[in-house]
């Protein structure tokens, strides 16, 4: 078998409280787009054993709105606004699970102000990278939260990073 075949992340799926908010936040902390919708709120929800099975859902679970969202460079956001008997909040990093995902910014400060300014809210200020692989000067991550609580890390590296001097293989760069 080859992997060949792959060629890389299309989308990240989230499930959002409020599509609107949701929406609202990742237009202002991200320039992000709605391409469309999949489930438009004035549809029917989507629901049934079939959906639950198809999709791992709590029995019960209604799919109320599915948004496609583009950002400049990078996959899409798929937003999901779900009404379920039985929901959790969203992980912290310590959980099992995927527990995040990183923008790439050129200007980490401008991006922490659009982040927080749209109803997001960092963890700290913008911090050195903390692994020897990816020290540099001014390579910059931080953590923050979104309004509905799910985990997003801003990224700017514009340094070269220490693993390229060990390997030919390279992380995604814009």
């Amino acid at each position: 078998m080859s992997t060949d075949i792959i060629r890389g992340m299309d989308h990240v799926g989230i499930t959002v409280s409020d599509i609107d908010e949701a929406t609202r936040f990742f237009s202002e902390a991200f320039g992000a787009e709605v391409i469309y919708d999949s489930v438009s709120p004035s549809d029917e929800d989507v629901k049934g054993e079939e959906t639950e099975s198809i999709l791992n859902l709590f029995p019960g679970t209604k799919i109320t709105t599915v948004r496609m969202m583009k950002l400049k460079h990078g996959p899409g956001l798929e937003l999901f606004e779900m009404k379920g008997p039985e929901q959790s909040p969203p992980v912290r990093p310590s959980d099992y699970g995927i527990q995040h995902f990183a923008v790439y910014v050129d200007d980490i400060s401008e991006a922490v102000s659009l982040f927080e300014h749209a109803g997001g809210k960092m963890f700290t200020s913008p911090q050195p990278l903390m692994f020897p692989t990816e020290v540099g000067e001014n390579n910059f991550f931080c953590y923050g939260r979104t309004p509905w609580g799910s985990v997003i890390e801003l990224i700017s590296l514009p340094s070269k990073l220490p693993y390229e001097d060990q390997t030919s293989l390279r992380r995604w760069k814009p």
